[in-house]
């Protein structure tokens, strides 16, 4: 998924990045807090991290912004303050949730996949599709009860997919939620991960369809496994 970590802590800011990085998320890092607001007016994004002490426009800004554009991209707020009073006023203005620093990265990652898994739909970590299931804690997928060997990028892909079902995405929104501003994909990026992503979907009721000169569409066929 592609997440906008804007913290202007460069060493927590790196270090989330990293972090997110490493499980197959697209993710962008801003310092500034009005290049945040400018890059999300034009660009999407599927969460974003947003400190509240920043040069240029403060989080709190950029938040209220953001709502009175009807953007409604989660929003997981990392802030000092432990105050109930600040936490009533960041919920209110419109944040999802809130972490206060110094924090765990395992409860940062999960506090995104709580907000991640929300945007879709979904109630719990693990969901089944067909006879397809898919764990967001593990990133592990079984097939018919047998655990699918994929790595963190195809898994994000899948989520993709997963999260747009029956509904044509385009190589560039794929692009856009797989990948960050820093990484330049080759042309033939995105057809080599859908390729490899069906392989290993094969034995389930995943169906990645292309329309050629549009994109991909997604649908889950279960009697496509019993013909």
């Amino acid at each position: 998924m592609r997440i906008l970590v804007v913290e202007d802590t460069q060493v927590l800011g790196q270090a989330i990045y990293e972090r997110l990085t490493s499980l197959g998320h697209g993710v962008d890092l801003i310092t500034d807090g009005k290049q945040a607001d400018e890059m999300l007016r034009y660009q999407s994004v599927d969460l974003i991290l947003l400190d509240l002490n920043l040069p240029g426009l403060s989080g709190l800004q950029l938040l209220q912004k953001l709502r009175q554009r009807d953007d409604d991209t989660p929003v997981l707020i990392l802030t000092a303050r432990d105050h109930i009073d600040d936490r009533i006023r960041l919920l209110d203005a419109g944040a999802d949730d809130y972490l206060t620093k110094p924090f765990d990265f395992g409860e940062l990652e999960a506090r995104c996949r709580a907000l991640l898994r929300r945007k879709q739909g979904y109630a719990t970590n693990v969901t089944e599709h067909g006879n397809i299931q898919v764990n967001r804690d593990s990133r592990q997928v079984f097939i018919e009860g047998e655990l699918t060997a994929i790595t963190n990028r195809e898994f994000r892909l899948l989520e993709i997919f997963l999260g747009h079902l029956g509904r044509v995405l385009s190589k560039d929104e794929i692009t856009d939620h797989l990948f960050n501003f820093n990484e330049t994909p080759g042309p033939n990026a995105i057809e080599l991960y859908v390729g490899r992503l069906r392989k290993k979907m094969l034995k389930g009721d995943l169906v990645i369809s292309t329309l050629r000169g549009i994109g991909y569409v997604a649908e889950i066929t279960q009697s496509s496994k019993s013909e």
